[in-house]
């Protein structure tokens, strides 16, 4: 089974009585102007490519069912949450993320007999919500696709990949350049990405003013200010394991499963650098 993933952005500016549409579908298309509200939506979509032309679907009909059908959505949630005192309220993007995707099941289902796995909505480049269509395990609560929030952190760290029970020539061949006796550093990104359940609350999950803060402190104490700026090898007395970024990432799992409010821990991944990283989910 192939999964076709497309990007596409757009800019909403809630000020003008109609969104320009502009040319540039790279920067965004509606355009935006001036003061606008930047997102980018990815759809993914899962199936079996065509024969004849070797697509799942062409990727210009998402881009338009996407514009068409599912930006005007989110141009008139975002300027309903302008008020007359220009007042800006929450917008409830969970909401926006079901309703677009029951249109864009529907226009794949109909036109194209293909299936909606995921979208993904970036609210800025380190941030996003998912919205998880055909998770089979944790899809279906009352009939609402499982929701997961993700954001991205940093932290810098020292560390020496070395196993004692080798011989130095032999860390060396293992480990090459990583097990120098000094140390070497990295910038880590750590990605962490909660499962958020479908709430009849009256008060959506965006209208919790803090929660991202709470989230965010609860990364900040559990995990990043035990790892920031050390040497993993000497400055963690919990961290006995040789700290490769599969190591690390479980370790940051383990610190931080449980610790939510109002959401659980789906996965952790860490990158290295660039080129690489591990992502870890529980096994249970």
């Amino acid at each position: 089974m192939h999964t076709l993933c497309r990007q596409v952005r757009f800019s909403i500016t809630p000020f003008l009585p109609a969104q320009p549409d502009g040319f540039n579908t790279y920067a965004s298309k509606p355009t935006g102007e001036g003061l606008s509200f930047y997102l980018a939506l990815w759809v993914e979509v899962g199936g079996r490519p065509d024969q004849e032309t070797g697509f799942i679907v062409n990727v210009s009909q998402i881009d338009a069912a996407v514009r068409e059908q599912v930006v005007p959505l989110f141009a008139r949630e975002i300027a309903a949450a302008l008020d007359m005192r220009k007042t800006l309220k929450m917008v409830d993007f969970r909401r926006i993320l079901h309703e677009s995707a029951g249109i864009l099941c529907d226009f794949l289902a109909q036109k194209h007999q293909k299936t909606l796995k995921k979208l993904r909505l970036e609210l800025n480049p380190y941030r996003c919500i998912s919205l998880d269509c055909d998770l089979q395990e944790h899809s279906q609560v009352k009939g609402k696709p499982m929701l997961t929030y993700t954001e991205k952190f940093e932290f810098s760290a020292m560390h020496k990949l070395w196993n004692e029970a080798f011989t130095a020539e032999k860390n060396a061949e293992v480990f090459g350049k990583c097990a120098n006796p000094a140390g070497h550093g990295h910038n880590y990104i750590l990605e962490v990405t909660v499962r958020i359940p479908p709430s009849d609350s009256s008060q959506p999950l965006s209208e919790q003013a803090s929660w991202i803060a709470d989230f965010q402190n609860i990364v900040k104490t559990r995990m990043l200010d035990f790892v920031d700026h050390k040497n993993l090898n000497a400055d963690i007395p919990d961290f006995k394991v040789n700290p490769t970024v599969e190591n690390i990432v479980k370790y940051a799992y383990l610190k931080l499963r449980g610790q939510f409010s109002g959401a659980q821990l789906a996965s952790l991944t860490v990158w290295e650098n660039d080129r690489t990283y591990c992502t870890y989910v529980d096994d249970v």
